[in-house]
């Protein structure tokens, strides 16, 4: 058994023996350094581009809100006898806090067309929210106003 042990003290004690000293413990200032500025960009990325995800969602939220706003107003525009078009404004009530419409009407100035002005009206559509302020939808037709024979 003895020599059994002789062997195995020869065969390990070629092997290096690791000391760690206090110069190899830890991690340097610099490395620290690069890990928290690599950290610190990945940040900035994702959060400009959550930011950028909540500005594009508000954004298409009002779009498609104020698209079936308009398409109702001009149904009721459309209802109306032509006669009776005037400029207005108002909100949508209740059911749309914010939204606000302004209807402005007044003759058309069709280029080439100077006989069929009295009969044309222009519309102008124009709808908004208060909390959008940098978004406003704007829409403009034009109406045939047959003149009444008195």
């Amino acid at each position: 058994m003895e020599a059994w042990n002789n062997i195995r003290q020869q065969q390990y004690s070629n092997t290096p023996v690791f000391q760690y000293s206090n110069k190899n413990s830890g991690f340097t200032l610099l490395e620290v350094m690069i890990a928290m500025a690599i950290i610190a960009i990945t940040l900035v990325v994702a959060f400009g581009s959550q930011s950028q995800s909540l500005s594009l969602a508000s954004e298409a939220k009002f779009n498609t809100t104020v698209a079936l706003l308009a398409q109702g107003k001009i149904a009721e525009i459309m209802a109306e006898q032509p006669e009776d078009l005037v400029s207005d404004s108002g909100y949508f009530g209740e059911d749309f806090p914010g939204y606000q419409w302004d209807l402005t009407v007044r003759d058309a100035a069709l280029a080439g067309a100077e006989e069929v002005w009295e009969y044309v009206k222009q519309i102008d559509l124009s709808i908004s929210h208060a909390e959008y302020d940098q978004y406003q939808y704007r829409l403009r037709l034009y109406r045939f106003v047959p003149k009444t024979r008195r």
